[in-house]
């Protein structure tokens, strides 16, 4: 075997996520895309950005802070290599999605449609933008005078700023602040003019009305430049013993508003002085990352620009499917009685889910219901049953996670909502996040009761469901149960270790229990027999887990993967990975699915999981992965796997170039998504 240098054995995370959200600015530039989806993913890549710079960045800004090296954290590169090197790649996609915008833009003009800003403002929308600033944004604005001021007050994560200049005289200036609302639409339609449809920036809505905001300054001359800066995301725990965990939360998730800064983003036509002055106030400095950018900022808000009726510009909204045999006008306890289920949102409708804990909040028989939350929708259905089910008499318990990154505050208004109408809650497990996604309900059967349930690899999340992909089993398989039922036991007495027969759990055996597939597959290539993995997850970056993988493909096991986002394990290296394919696929929808197959001398094991192959994940977390035990269904899942695997329209090969280059074109080409759902529709028409 070639040995291969530790430095080039693995994608640095950070660099990996960078190339992954590369991947959605593609889209973006996809002039297959309908033209407003684009818009959308560039919101959806600036949000992304938003995120990384609160989490990513600042975890290594801390390790730089702390006068650490940072390559046990990161691998091969120091932490303070690292931010430069990020920066670097912000700063080229940053620009490149600026030209991306503008031909957007462009492409908007030839279909009627027109954002303009506030030099190209007419008499026929005068009116209308002064009559509009006067009722719904002058009440609401937040201006700053910032002179006087000893100090600059606190500026809002994330939150975007016009930085205003008002030239009084050669000497002097004046300068200002103006917050752009979050409670405002960013995007203002105009009226139509012969059939052509208006959008004004509120941004450029400000900078035309500047006057009406500023008329008491006797100025000779005004411009305004948007700012955005962006803090550390993470929360800090207090100690005081005095307050609830849910309080401390709480506290935690304000306290994120004041976090130290970790990038500032500036329209790069700014004059240098008021660069400088704005630098000095907000304390920004060498180790944040410094971006120069457009007119706008917070281009996050494109994910809700306006459909302004024009549904030609949209994907066309799929009609979620139902699961042959399992209806939602009958008993889903029946049903599952005599076989296994799966739902695959969101070709098939998440309403099975709501159903299943309907049917239990009103059936007599139904005694207990256990269920872990991660992220819950605004307005919550499965809340609502389990609210429903406490009031009914049931004993229901929840394990809610209340640190679910930026899902905080809306997992604790539930939470005391659910507490304050009877349902137990359990707030995780200390040190450990739960992020398992499964539920258990115990029913009287014959004076014995009886389990049914379900396991998932996402959310039980009625909004996200209609945009992630994600598998859900409904079983009745009691020896499956029996071990789910162990993980919420485990909640209760987490000093106590179980033993599991069917699922695999982390933190205690996910690595050994994985360890264990893959040199299985290792013996059966030894042995003269096929040996192969196959595996579906959002990102893989333990170092633990991708060695494996190498010791696999050296040993002749061929491996396939999808991996959606992070992945730092470098594909066919001879030597080390040459037997080791990978491919990521981003398109209309989020892919979520976590499916690991085994091959198992040709008697595959699969499993659907919510564990991503990352050290949070395997070490970290409480996380669920198991085994499909009907044959049907297995199929099913290996079938899918092959329909990804296929794809050639939305699949981009990884490697170590990481260039996301899309898989060669064919005569006949496929596109996963839409050919998962022919797939289903064809299944449910049989």
């Amino acid at each position: 075997m070639n040995k291969v240098d530790k430095s080039n054995r693995y994608i640095n995370r950070e660099v990996s996520w960078l190339q992954f959200n590369a991947r959605v600015l593609q889209e973006a530039e996809d002039e297959s895309v309908p033209l407003i989806e684009r818009l959308r993913f560039l919101g959806i890549f600036s949000n992304n950005l938003d995120e990384f710079f609160k989490v990513r960045y600042a975890t290594v800004k801390r390790i730089v802070e702390a006068g650490k090296g940072g390559k046990s954290e990161l691998g091969v590169l120091k932490a303070s290599e690292l931010l430069d090197i990020i920066t670097q790649i912000v700063i080229k996609q940053q620009s490149h999605s600026l030209k991306v915008l503008s031909k957007i833009h462009k492409k908007l003009e030839s279909e009627g449609i027109f954002i303009i800003n506030e030099s190209q403002v007419d008499d026929a929308h005068h009116k209308f933008i002064k009559n509009y600033f006067i009722q719904k944004v002058s009440p609401a604005l937040v201006t700053i005078i910032l002179n006087d001021l000893v100090e600059l007050p606190n500026l809002k994560d994330s939150a975007a700023y016009l930085a205003v200049k008002m030239s009084l005289n050669k000497k002097e200036a004046q300068y200002a602040l103006i917050e752009i609302s979050k409670s405002m639409d960013r995007f203002v339609e105009l009226p139509e003019k012969d059939g052509k449809s208006y959008i004004m920036m509120l941004d450029d809505l400000l900078r035309y009305c500047l006057n009406d905001i500023f008329s008491i300054f006797n100025y000779t001359n005004i411009n305004a430049h948007m700012i955005k800066i962006t803090r550390d995301g993470e929360l800090d725990l207090e100690s005081d013993l005095s307050k609830s965990f849910i309080e401390k939360i709480s506290d935690s998730v304000k306290h994120r508003q004041i976090g130290e800064p970790v990038r500032f983003v500036y329209d790069k036509t700014i004059d240098k002085e008021t660069l400088l002055f704005l630098m000095d106030k907000m304390g920004i400095d060498s180790t944040d990352s410094i971006i120069p950018g457009g007119r706008y900022h917070n281009r996050r808000d494109y994910m809700d620009f306006p459909s302004l009726g024009r549904t030609d510009l949209l994907y066309n909204k799929i009609q979620a499917l139902e699961v042959k045999g399992l209806s939602l006008e009958e008993s889903i306890f029946k049903t599952i009685a005599d076989k296994d289920y799966m739902i695959h949102t969101p070709y098939h409708t998440f309403s099975y889910v709501v159903k299943f804990l309907r049917e239990a909040a009103l059936d007599p028989s139904v005694k207990t219901i256990k269920i872990t939350i991660y992220r819950l929708a605004q307005i919550s259905h499965v809340a609502s049953s389990l609210i429903n089910a406490a009031k009914n008499g049931k004993k229901v318990t929840v394990s809610i996670e209340i640190q679910a990154r930026f899902d905080e505050q809306a997992n604790i208004d539930y939470a005391e909502q659910m507490e304050n109408e009877g349902v137990n809650l359990i707030f995780g497990v200390q040190g450990l996040k739960v992020h398992s996604k499964m539920c258990v309900i115990e029913r009287e059967e014959d004076d014995k009761l009886k389990r049914y349930g379900f396991i998932s690899t996402g959310n039980f999340n009625e909004s996200t469901a209609k945009i992630y992909t994600d598998f859900t089993l409904f079983t009745s398989n009691q020896k499956i149960l029996k071990d789910v039922n162990k993980v919420f036991n485990f909640f209760e007495t987490n000093y106590k270790i179980y033993r599991y027969k069917h699922i695999i759990t982390s933190p205690h055996y996910t690595q050994s229990s994985l360890f264990k597939l893959i040199n299985k597959e290792i013996e059966n290539v030894k042995a003269g027999k096929e040996g192969y993995i196959r595996l579906k997850m959002n990102s893989i970056s333990s170092f633990k887990m991708v060695d494996k993988l190498y010791e696999a493909s050296r040993a002749g096991v061929k491996v396939q993967m999808i991996v959606r986002g992070i992945c730092c394990l470098i594909p066919g290296i001879p030597g080390m990975s040459e037997n080791i394919e990978v491919i990521s696929i981003v398109d209309k929808f989020l892919e979520h699915t976590r499916l690991y197959i085994f091959g198992n001398d040709n008697n595959p094991k699969v499993y659907i999981s919510s564990a991503d192959w990352m050290t949070r994940n395997i070490d970290n977390r409480v996380e669920v992965s198991c085994p499909i035990y009907d044959e049907n269904i297995k199929q099913e899942l290996i079938d899918i796997f092959d329909i990804c695997w296929s794809d050639t329209v939305k699949a981009r090969v990884l490697n170590d170039s990481q260039t996301n280059q899309y898989k060669p074109k064919q005569k006949s080409n496929i596109r996963a998504q839409f050919a998962i759902y022919d797939y289903y529709l064809k299944k449910l028409n049989n």
